[in-house]
């Protein structure tokens, strides 16, 4: 039986990269507990002050197919490069300048959402199928894939 995991980013701004990574996988902001129709509204009834609201944020697959990823506030910035990093599979079985044509339709949709473009790698088979390295808003380096 496989387990269930999360992945978890430390940040300085976690509503602002759940977002960023919601729209980036088209994934969702894990809905507010039952009983309330928005975070805010949970959040209140917790009595968490407003400065401690955007401590934490979280999204997740709208059919729960994937892991959910997890943003926590940390007061350090980003110090080094990530040992650890999301793969985004956004040309799946396509191969060569189809594939590529692909990465670059995307890159161009996430930098707009806030990415940063790092370098390409060309296709070099057969084990290279080629990929884009980006950042997310906050720095962590991600592949497009």
């Amino acid at each position: 039986m496989a387990r269930e995991f999360q992945v978890t980013f430390d940040c300085g701004d976690p509503g602002g990269l759940a977002n960023f990574w919601a729209d980036v996988l088209v994934c969702e902001i894990q809905a507010p507990p039952p009983g309330f129709d928005t975070w805010e509204a949970a959040l209140e009834a917790m009595n968490i002050p407003p400065e401690r609201r955007n401590d934490a944020s979280a999204v997740v697959s709208a059919d729960g197919s994937g892991p959910r990823l997890f943003f926590q506030r940390v007061p350090e910035g980003k110090a080094a490069k990530n040992r650890v990093h999301l793969d985004v599979r956004a040309a799946p079985g396509l191969t060569g300048e189809e594939r590529m044509t692909a990465l670059e339709k995307e890159s161009v949709r996430l930098v707009a959402l806030g990415a940063t473009r790092i370098k390409r790698f060309e296709p070099d088979p057969p084990l290279g199928g080629g990929h884009i390295v980006m950042t997310d808003p906050e720095g962590n380096e991600f592949c497009l894939d």
